[in-house]
């Protein structure tokens, strides 16, 4: 914690969205707000935003005034990078900020759906390493009939080229005569993951789309729109890989 010439703990949390300082106060004083790892119970506790460490409720709350974080809703045919040398469309067509943002994960140019950007590094690093084991979820169309027992097998995994990957969940989600849209949810990256595990159990995928990555959802986000992460969702994401 910092000396006084910190900023009254109720007014920084207030300030990253939490609520009003009266609910802040409130937080506090039920013991539901710590800092550095300890519970603070005095209203007039003082801090730094810029180096101390909140939690409430145990998720962590960004206070950190230059910090940002979005959910972009990659459109088929734009490349998931921040620029690209071969003048394709890119993900900075869609968020002009002044920060350098980095894009956590990738999507294939002719899949659609969830892509987060941020300018926190340390966040974006572990949300991508595999060994946090952060799930996303995916809707995929393919041709059916499908087998009854097609997710069992997924989720008991199949043998790729660069070896074993499985789901952690399936189901189907809609069918409309031979049109199957299954949501299939997985805690790795490897490059065209589930158009290659699809493909090896008979299934070529027609259409891809993630519509989850961790604890953020897609929701009505058009393509192409972005949208600010809620303070709820940061948290999340900070709980999901040990922050």
């Amino acid at each position: 914690m910092t000396d006084n010439q910190g900023v009254r703990l109720q007014k920084v949390l207030a300030d990253a969205g939490i609520g009003s300082r009266r609910h802040c106060e409130e937080l506090i004083g039920e013991g539901r707000v710590s800092v550095n790892g300890e519970k603070v119970f005095r209203f007039g506790e003082r801090v730094d935003p810029q180096r101390d460490v909140i939690h409430v409720d145990g998720r962590r709350v960004e206070t950190r005034a230059e910090m940002r974080y979005y959910a972009v809703n990659k459109p088929r045919g734009v490349v998931s990078t921040m620029s690209d040398e071969r003048g394709r469309r890119s993900l900075a067509d869609f968020v002009e900020v002044p920060e350098r943002l980095f894009h956590v994960g990738r999507l294939d140019t002719d899949t659609e759906g969830l892509i987060l950007l941020t300018n926190d590094g340390e966040l974006a690093h572990r949300l991508m390493h595999p060994s946090y084991g952060v799930q996303k979820t995916y809707l995929a169309e393919i041709h059916g009939p499908i087998p009854r027992d097609l997710g069992r097998r997924l989720k008991a995994g199949v043998t790729l080229d660069d070896g074993p990957a499985k789901a952690d969940r399936f189901r189907v989600f809609d069918q409309v005569g031979k049109r199957v849209l299954v949501e299939i949810t997985l805690h790795e990256g490897r490059k065209h993951i589930v158009r290659r595990m699809l493909k090896h159990v008979g299934f070529p995928v027609q259409q891809l789309a993630r519509v989850e990555f961790g604890p953020v959802k897609l929701g009505q986000l058009r393509p192409g729109t972005v949208r600010a992460l809620t303070v709820r969702e940061i948290g999340e994401l900070y709980k999901a890989v040990g922050l």
